[in-house]
This record gives C-alpha cells, structure tokens and sequence, in this order.
C-alpha cells in the first residue's frame, strides 16, 4: 500500500507504440533544405568577406559581421542535422532498404556533412551538405510514392 491508498498490485499498466517520439506523421525534407542552405549562404559571405587593416574600425566591424555568420551557419548546421535525424530515425523504416539501399550511408554522409560545416568554413562541404540534402529529397519524395521537384529558395 502505498501512502496514498493505492495499492501498487492494482495500478493498470498501459502499452502504446508510435514511430516516433510524437506520431504527428507530418514529415518533410523541406526544413533540412533551407537549413542547409543557410548554412551554404553563411559559408559563401564568410568567404567574400574582406580583412581589413586590423587597427581600423573597419576591423571590428569584420569582426562582428564574421561572428554574425559563423553562428548562424553554426546554429543552422546544427538544424538540418536535427531535421534529417528526425527523417532517418522515425520515418524510414526497414523496409525502405529494400528500394533505397543507399539510404543509411546518404544520411550518415549528410549527418557528418553538417558537423563539418559546423567547425569548419568549406564551400566544398557545403556543397556537398546541399548534394546530400538533394539526394535525401529525393529519397523521401520516392518512398512516398510522390514526384516533387527539388526547388531551392536561394
């Protein structure tokens, strides 16, 4: 018996199942293409950027306008990570190998992708990360059973 009168022998369990963590059965690559293409955006402004003098005042608005960058293709690197480990982990399932035997390998690259452009500024990885994004697009939209284009905003 328990201190409030409830007797633990006697409390009902309940099992529920679901895909995910919340079975909304809402899912998009979408989310993860303007992540990546921020993160894209950020590197290409990162490496236009001119170093001016460091004694100017010019200098610390590089600065600024540098930090400005890296932490937005930082934060949305770490967002189309997130956005494609949600596709991986609750939308695919087992039986999507069959028809997509790449598909573990394209979001392992990709998860890794982001992590590099994430620590580093690389035009070539985040192109690769957008290359990525674009294959797993398309993976989606197929085992859905669906023809959508891949359209970038940018």
């Amino acid at each position: 018996m328990t201190d409030k009168g409830i007797n633990n022998d006697e409390i009902l369990t309940i099992e529920a199942s679901a895909h995910c963590d919340g079975p909304c059965g809402v899912y998009d690559p979408a989310s993860a293409r303007v992540a990546a293409e921020a993160v894209q955006s950020m590197t290409k402004k990162m490496m236009a950027l001119e170093v001016p003098d460091t004694q100017s005042e010019q200098f610390v608005r590089y600065l600024n306008t540098m930090s400005r960058y890296a932490a937005i293709k930082e934060e949305e690197a770490q967002k189309c990570k997130d956005e494609l480990l949600v596709l991986w982990t609750d939308f695919f399932k087992p039986q999507h190998l069959d028809s997509i035997p790449e598909l573990h390998d394209t979001f392992w690259q990709a998860a890794k992708l982001c992590s590099a452009c994430k620590v580093e500024v690389s035009v070539q990885h985040a192109q690769e990360l957008m290359d990525a994004v674009e294959s797993i697009h398309n993976m989606f939209w197929t085992a859905k059973g669906r023809e959508v284009p891949w359209i970038r905003a940018s």
